[in-house]
């Protein structure tokens, strides 16, 4: 049975195949795979997105590194259980995929709209060089009562305005998912690469109260 399509989370990308598909999970006899495709953003560098995809959508048999990919979907996380504690899982969840050997001229390279509930207080700094930042968790609600908690970074005038947000407020952000390397210390001496997930706001809107 599938579910029912919500509206408070859409996702659309495009971009190049970099990896061949690897097994995630099992769901009901549903295998899903990730897919690593490599957006690239108007600044030159470019984001490294995971795909989450079913079987039933595509062959998941095929290499299509090289090949280029277009994606409708929706931005969803899960809790992995690692080293004793959680970690938030994040991929963009594909609905349609299109593999071609071009982008399309319509081609969506990065968009992103969720509409979800503030869930833990914003957390506004500045950089060293003066920057302003706030970090915002949004709740974004899925059918049979699940939800996926997405990161957003905002920045500016859109950080300052985030920082009064109250949790539980009603929220709409616009932007793009970014990919953000980082070193995680193991050990005393040793250090391991780590990728995280973010939506870097563009627009946001805050919602009067239900």
């Amino acid at each position: 049975m599938t579910d029912k399509v919500f509206d408070n989370n859409q996702v659309s990308i495009a971009g190049e195949v970099i990896s061949e598909f690897t097994f995630s999970h099992d769901v009901f006899g549903e295998g899903f795979y990730i897919l690593e495709v490599v957006v690239s953003r108007l600044s030159n560098s470019y984001d490294m997105i995971p795909v989450m995809v079913s079987e039933r959508l595509t062959d998941v048999k095929q290499n299509y590194k090289g090949k280029y990919v277009e994606v409708l979907g929706q931005f969803r996380s899960y809790n992995r259980h690692e080293e004793s504690k959680n970690k938030l899982v994040l991929s963009v969840f594909a609905r349609e995929i299109k593999i071609a050997d071009e982008l399309s001229e319509n081609a969506k390279p990065n968009h992103i709209f969720l509409d979800g509930f503030v869930c833990k207080p914003p957390i506004y700094r500045k950089t060293p060089l003066g920057r302003e930042i706030a970090d915002v968790l949004l709740a974004v609600n899925r059918p049979y009562g699940k939800s996926d908690y997405i990161p957003c970074i905002c920045w500016g005038r859109n950080a300052r305005f985030a920082e009064s947000f109250s949790v539980g407020g009603h929220v709409q952000v616009w932007g793009r998912i970014q990919s953000r390397e980082y070193q995680k210390k193991m050990n005393e001496t040793d250090f391991e690469k780590r990728v995280a997930y973010e939506v870097s706001v563009s627009k946001l809107e805050y919602l009067e109260e239900y």
